[in-house]
């Protein structure tokens, strides 16, 4: 069973990557591998969670891997602090700071981003668990982002066979209002994952990142970017869930080695509103 949902996760970024037929940069965030749950946090729940990633095999040269910017990607560091709040039991908000340290440059203020993420019925009333997510991302200079101010919309898609977990995020994501890009159209990528539940403390998985640049106008396969990362994510003394593992660009258009390291703490603190 674990083979077969291996392969069906594998399946859809091939065919999210080959049917929407093939030039605008084909990005994931480098700034948030994550693959989001139907679960959203409970009201009154806050989340702190730290994103890193660093690049040690990637692009000489700007715009090329995970820079959309002029900074090139190898020997990126970059991390994301997010704070998220339960608005109610289905609802939650957060905000995010990106931080990214470029190679030879100092540590700099990269942009910020807020989103709404919500889960639709009940959990295990239909076949496949639904929820969505939406995003504003504000990028501070061209340096980091040429297009200044995204929106992206994605639904959030969980099957759950036994101890066996698989998530899909597909995003649409649009430049706006800002920026040589925002009369442009938009692009389409995605984020799985699979995760068997072997215990609390640790468990193994296997991640899947991509891009493939604007629908009506793809990359070629080769410009585009895949990413595959074998994981392992838990719970650490005191109530710190982590998930760590390196990812592998699986095109010329991907950085070649990329690693996260994503830490999360979750507390009660009561209504805010």
């Amino acid at each position: 069973m674990i083979i077969r949902a291996i392969s069906f996760v594998a399946s859809l970024a091939l065919i999210a990557s080959l049917l929407i037929t093939p030039d605008a940069a084909a990005q994931v965030d480098p700034f948030e591998f994550e693959v989001y749950p139907y679960q959203t946090v409970g009201k009154g729940m806050a989340e702190f969670e730290s994103l890193n990633s660093f690049v040690p095999s990637g692009h000489n040269h700007g715009d090329a891997g995970t820079s959309s910017g002029d900074f090139a990607s190898h020997a990126m560091y970059r991390t994301a602090f997010e704070f998220t709040y339960g608005l109610s039991d289905k609802v939650e908000a957060a905000a995010y700071l990106n931080l990214a340290h470029p190679n030879a440059d100092s540590f700099q203020y990269a942009g910020s981003k807020f989103r709404l993420r919500g889960s639709l019925f009940e959990q295990g009333e239909l076949p496949v668990d639904f929820g969505w997510y939406l995003e504003l991302e504000w990028h501070r200079t061209q340096q980091f982002d040429h297009s200044q101010l995204e929106i992206e919309f994605k639904p959030i898609i969980e099957k759950d066979l036994g101890r066996v977990e698989i998530d899909l995020n597909p995003f649409f994501e649009k430049a706006v209002f800002v920026g040589p890009n925002k009369n442009k159209g938009v692009e389409f990528g995605y984020a799985a994952g699979i995760y068997y539940d072997w215990m609390r403390s640790i468990s193994p998985g296997l991640e899947f990142y991509g891009g493939i640049g604007l629908i009506d106008d793809t990359d070629p396969l080769h410009g585009q970017q895949h990413y595959i990362f074998p994981v392992l994510k838990g719970a650490l003394p005191g109530g710190i869930e982590y998930s760590i593992g390196p990812g592998i660009g699986l095109t010329r258009g991907s950085d070649r080695v990329i690693t996260k390291l994503n830490l999360e703490l979750e507390r009660f603190i009561g209504s805010l509103l």
